[in-house]
């Protein structure tokens, strides 16, 4: 019997809210390959949210979670995990943009309101309070705080949200865990610029998404350990006009079922998969 089994569920599809800003034009391709396939191949992950309305947030999956939304899907499979989960792990993205002039990159920036871009020596940005709200980091290695003093928290995000949309659709951007552009400028010869973020906290993402206020697209990075993938839950079954108990007594029975002919693997060292 395999121990520690990642939970998997189906959940109403509209129960599921997303906690950040995604990509629509990522939608329709995904749409394809999924009704390509017939299966539902990695299960989002998602995490009860605290305010008592039976909700989930998406950790990680929001654009699978939108197409089943698009498909007209009445439940989703999910991997669940609560909030406390030890091998639950937040970290942050940042953004690499390039391709775009520095100085229309730097005024465009300057132009947004309740922030001002100071010199620094490093990086330190703070979601919390301090007038460090992001960092940026220019081609030639000096450091520029996105500085505000603005107290409150949504309204913080809100600027962050400010800030990416003031290059995101003008640029090329990338994610990436690097905060020094020092490794990035062999690898982007028109680089603009590196954007650092501030780190979050599950429980404050938790409480923005419930209240509907949505970070910007690509700066958190949800972990889980362990965590479900190649899954490849048959599409029709998501689909089926059926209560929703009698549906995850199915799927629970099909896990039972893939386990008993050793369809299930556990990996415990750190994996690259070459099929994605």
């Amino acid at each position: 019997m395999l121990k520690n089994l990642p939970r998997l569920a189906l959940l109403p599809v509209e129960d599921l809210v997303i906690h950040e800003w995604h990509d629509d034009q990522r939608t329709p391709p995904l749409i394809e390959r999924m009704r390509a396939s017939g299966v539902f191949r990695n299960p989002p992950i998602v995490a009860p949210l605290q305010d008592g309305t039976q909700r989930y947030m998406v950790l990680d999956g929001a654009n699978r979670t939108t197409a089943l939304q698009k498909m007209g899907y009445p439940h989703a499979l999910v991997q669940i995990v609560r909030p406390n989960h030890p091998g639950l792990k937040l970290y942050t993205w940042n953004h690499v943009v390039w391709g775009i002039d520095p100085a229309e990159f730097f005024l465009a920036i300057r132009q947004l309101p309740d922030i001002q871009l100071v010199g620094a020596e490093e990086e330190r940005p703070d979601l919390w309070g301090d007038c460090s709200l992001a960092s940026i980091q220019v081609r030639r290695g000096d450091f520029f705080s996105v500085c505000t003093t603005v107290k409150e928290l949504v309204r913080r995000v809100q600027i962050l949200n400010a800030l990416v949309n003031s290059y995101k659709d003008r640029a090329s951007m990338d994610r990436t865990n690097e905060r020094s552009v020092v490794r990035l400028k062999g690898i982007y010869p028109d680089l603009s610029g590196i954007v650092i973020f501030p780190r979050f906290d599950i429980q404050h993402v938790l409480s923005l998404a419930g209240a509907g206020y949505l970070l910007p697209s690509g700066i958190t990075r949800f972990t889980v350990s362990p965590r479900a993938l190649h899954v490849n839950y048959p599409l029709e079954d998501l689909a089926e006009d059926k209560p929703l108990e009698e549906k995850n007594e199915s799927l629970q029975r099909w896990v039972q079922e893939r386990i008993a002919r050793k369809g299930v693997r556990y990996y415990a060292e750190a994996t690259f998969l070459f099929d994605e």
